[in-house]
């Protein structure tokens, strides 16, 4: 397992990433919906390692000064390939986005014994909400079709968790 430090969202911004997972549900995909751990709920990842020593949760509370920070989500996007492939939805990468991105990379890296996975290093990450795992390449049609998959969403992200994917366990940050 990793450890990550996500982006968290407003209520209305959870709400309808979560009436998304639900719409993908109701037509045989398995989204996150499915997932009824107390720590799944819509982010973005902003960092990802291997290992996150704990101390990296009150080095990022002066990114919270950053939030809350408008952003849109955008169009679905795949990921993966061969017998199956991640569902997402792009977040628009505002130039604050990238931003408080870099910062974070910046702050979590003293933290991060082996180093950040290279997909979230700055100039290689991209910024997207996880809708479903794993969809069969029969189903991925229907998926992109939903109409839950058409039309920008203004969101808000307002809040930082540091996840340890390794025990399940949120730390919220500030």
């Amino acid at each position: 397992m990793v450890h990550s430090v996500e982006l968290l969202f407003d209520t209305d911004t959870e709400a309808a990433i979560s009436e998304i997972w639900a719409d993908l549900a109701e037509a045989g995909i398995r989204s996150l919906a499915a997932h009824a751990s107390p720590g799944n709920r819509p982010h973005v990842t902003l960092s990802v390692a291997e290992d996150i020593a704990g101390g990296v949760d009150e080095s990022l509370r002066p990114v919270l000064e950053r939030l809350p920070l408008a952003c849109v989500i955008g169009a679905p996007t795949l990921f993966g390939g061969g017998r199956t492939v991640t569902l997402v939805r792009a977040v628009v990468p505002s130039a604050q986005l990238l931003g408080l991105h870099a910062e974070v990379h910046r702050i979590c890296r003293p933290h991060m014994p082996k180093g950040p996975l290279p997909h979230a290093a700055p100039g290689h990450w991209t910024p997207h909400v996880t809708l479903a795992r794993r969809v069969p390449p029969e189903k991925l049609a229907a998926a992109v079709m939903r109409r839950a998959m058409f039309g920008d969403i203004r969101a808000t992200a307002v809040g930082l968790r540091h996840w340890d994917g390794n025990r399940r366990i949120e730390h919220p940050i500030g």
